[in-house]
């Protein structure tokens, strides 16, 4: 089974800019990739309290591509370590359609602008991203999927790269989670 492994970091205070980021991606060999936009449509379970089990289901607009994610429960104190189970669908609308005959409810939307670059750090590929969020401000996020065995590893890797990058103070919330804070949903 595929273990994201992901650290994300706020650009704010003394945190590195955003072109020193580029930077610094460009000097240990990071490749641009194009940018996209994503909008990431969160769901509700209709018996069991997402928040509280820490899973996520959505299904993600990005550019031209569709697809419906399932996160399972964070699997580490230190980086966003969980299951993650993609599968590419034809239509937002009949995958928004199933889900809300099944008793899901749309929760939040969250947009973003994302600057992508992939980099091999310790021989790990790594997705580096740079996210202009809706609402939060920007981020940096450092990514990569691993096994189940090696994802220890992988987050080690990850935090190493992030240390040589200047990345301090990650944020373990989501950006959906951080949304719902700033601007709890209302009962309707």
């Amino acid at each position: 089974m595929p273990i994201e492994v992901e650290l994300k970091f706020p650009l704010t205070g003394g945190a590195p800019t955003v072109a020193e980021i580029i930077e610094q991606l460009e000097a240990i060999g990071g490749q641009a990739q194009p940018s996209r936009q994503q909008r990431d449509h969160y769901y509700t379970h209709p018996g069991r309290d997402f928040g509280e089990t820490d899973e996520a289901l959505r299904i993600r607009e990005d550019n031209d591509q569709l697809r419906l994610t399932y996160k399972g429960p964070l699997m580490d104190d230190v980086a966003k370590t969980r299951l993650e189970l993609e599968t590419g669908i034809e239509s937002a609308e009949i995958a928004d359609g199933i889900l809300v005959a099944l008793g899901f409810r749309l929760l939040r939307t969250v947009s973003k602008q994302r600057r992508p670059f992939g980099v091999q750090w310790r021989n790990l590929p790594v997705e580096v991203v740079i996210d202009q969020v809706e609402g939060l401000g920007e981020f940096v996020e450092l990514e990569t999927i691993s096994d189940v065995d090696g994802h220890q590893s992988a987050r080690d890797h990850l935090l190493d790269l992030a240390t040589t990058m200047g990345l301090t103070d990650s944020e373990q919330r989501s950006y959906l989670g951080l949304l719902l804070l700033a601007d709890p949903p209302r009962d309707d």
